[in-house]
């Protein structure tokens, strides 16, 4: 697919003033200058994050009224139930929170709902359930901020509720006791990009103050935060930024078996954002996926390591069988493509699919084909399912115009969860593709954006330190990517039975290192002495000992 390459407008006087007043190079100058990232105090908070980079969090709505009901929960010995969420972020906020109440002794109950089985959130059949077992006080982490009726529910069983949660809130808060989260419409706290789980941190943080606590009594979780916040994909910067920067040190020495155990079997060599991401993050939220979340959470609270071992191995095999269903799903839905016009919006619908797994297979679509995709699982008359769009297309805005066809939806922009009846699916289908073509989808065109140019000039080991600086990367701080031109290919393969690309690329004398992931369909298009501009992010690759510099390519042309 033809993607538009675009450079940054920066500033070049701005440049030239950040890399004199902070002695870095002009590159990682530029960089931040890219990001947005100018203010002196930011630069320095960005670069260097301490634990005084924390905001007060007693400039959360409600945060006073928590802290002073669950301070009178523990003066009176009252019985706590944590209501959280099966992915990562809910696990991790669960965890934490459990966790640091115990230790100021009290009795903490928790409920994770069953995805395939309740769905997210409160709700009526899980509260019958708690309400046996005479909790006092009821906290929501992760979740929440929709459940009106069911806390009004709640409140009927003489339930108290308090809400921590990062979601967006619909025009009226639920009635709770205290309804905490950054997202409100009248909020006054400095950031408003937490996960569930750096809610969960406030809150912990504002209790250890009342209780004239060490800092370290609530700095010792942001291992499980900083998991939490980085697999949850919300905005590395500001505070969340401090939060990841700070618990990667943490994760790297933690002292909760369970996470040990599944760095330890993750078969990562360094433990970055990337191990989060894609050895950490995939084997709890598989839990979730099948069915499984009372494992994930059970493997972070043990301290029995015989019992973490047996944890950590099923939750290997979860992730395998679910990487087993993905992969079987996405083959079926290829083909369906292949059977069908070329449209504006994919609209596809089985009735074998994993409705826990089809969210995953929708974002490989969508960055496949790039368009907008929406993936059904129908179950006896129902169709449920989730959707992933592109940047340019707002797919809630687009259910919202579908809504007479459908029963539930839910999301933002860029990702929807929803369910229709299934005599509504070719109508729902059909309604789609004329909003796509409406928004001229099919004309819409990635874009890559450019940091900078380099040469051989700048490939060195110095430069590639600085750009740990830049460190952790994620949502809202990508991995810079620059452009080298007039590369003449040396050598060109591919990798894996043609999943990948790999190349050596000539710039005069220096040899440069070159992969291309999941590129290898590309290897036919280009010979070797073509001379190419490509596309990428410069990094070391360790190979049998030796550190090579190279460029992870993310496109590639030929030279003009």
């Amino acid at each position: 697919m033809n993607k538009k390459w675009e450079y940054y407008n920066a500033d070049e006087e701005k440049i030239n003033e950040i890399s004199e007043k902070f002695n870095i190079d002009k590159l990682i100058a530029r960089i931040l200058v890219n990001r947005g990232i100018t203010e002196d105090e930011k630069i320095s908070v960005f670069l260097e994050p301490n634990r005084n980079n924390f905001y007060d969090p007693y400039l959360l709505n409600d945060m006073e009224i928590a802290v002073n009901r669950i301070l009178k929960a523990m003066e009176n010995k009252e019985k706590i139930i944590i209501y959280g969420d099966y992915d990562v972020d809910g696990i991790t906020s669960t965890t934490v929170l459990k966790k640091f109440l115990e230790e100021r002794e009290m009795e903490i109950g928790y409920y994770i709902p069953n995805r395939l089985n309740e769905g997210y959130g409160l709700n009526k059949d899980a509260i019958d359930k708690i309400s046996n077992n005479e909790y006092n006080l009821l906290i929501t982490v992760d979740c929440g901020i929709s459940g009106i009726e069911e806390v009004e529910y709640l409140k009927s069983k003489n339930i108290e509720v308090i809400i921590t949660d990062h979601h967006e809130p619909l025009e009226k808060l639920p009635n709770a006791l205290a309804v905490i989260d950054p997202k409100r419409k009248d909020n006054k706290y400095p950031f408003n990009q937490l996960a569930g789980v750096g809610v969960v941190f406030k809150l912990i943080q504002a209790l250890s103050m009342k209780l004239n606590l060490e800092e370290k009594e609530y700095l010792k979780y942001l291992d499980l935060v900083c998991v939490g916040t980085i697999s949850d994909i919300v905005p590395l910067i500001d505070e969340n930024r401090v939060i990841a920067k700070l618990g990667l040190k943490l994760v790297n020495v933690t002292k909760n078996i369970g996470l040990k155990s599944l760095l330890n079997s993750s078969g990562f060599k360094k433990i970055d954002a990337n191990t989060i991401s894609f050895g950490i993050a995939p084997k709890i939220n598989a839990c979730g996926r099948m069915g499984h979340e009372e494992e994930a959470i059970e493997l972070l609270l043990s301290n029995n390591y015989v019992r973490v071992q047996t944890l950590t191995n099923n939750l290997n095999e979860y992730n395998k069988k679910r990487q087993d269903t993905e992969k079987s799903i996405f083959e079926e839905a290829i083909k369906k493509i292949d059977n069908e016009e070329n449209n504006s919006v994919i609209v596809l619908g089985s009735e074998n699919w994993h409705h826990g797994v089809i969210g995953i297979v929708a974002s490989k679509i969508t960055e496949l084909y790039y368009k907008p995709t929406i993936l059904l699982c129908f179950e006896d008359d129902i169709a449920k399912g989730s959707g992933r769009s592109i940047q340019g297309f707002d797919l809630h805005n687009a259910l919202c115009l579908c809504s007479d066809y459908l029963e539930k939806y839910g999301g933002h922009e860029m990702a929807i969860g929803l369910s229709l009846k299934k005599e509504n699916f070719e109508s729902f289908k059909n309604k789609m593709q004329e909003i796509a073509n409406e928004y001229k989808v099919n004309e819409i065109t990635p874009i890559i954006y450019i940091d900078s140019q380099i040469s051989n000039k700048n490939i060195n080991i110095e430069f590639i330190k600085q750009l740990k600086l830049l460190e952790p990367f994620g949502e809202g701080n990508k991995v810079p990517l620059f452009i080298y031109k007039n590369l003449k290919i040396d050598s060109i393969r591919t990798l894996t039975e043609g999943k990948h690309l790999k190349l050596t690329l000539k710039d005069e004398n220096t040899i440069i290192d070159g992969i291309g992931f999941n590129m290898g369909n590309i290897a036919d298009d280009y010979l070797i002495g073509d001379k190419i501009d490509v596309i990428g992010y410069i990094e070391v690759n360790t190979f049998n000992g030796y550190d090579n510099i190279q460029i992870n390519i993310k496109d590639i042309m030929k030279s003009i």
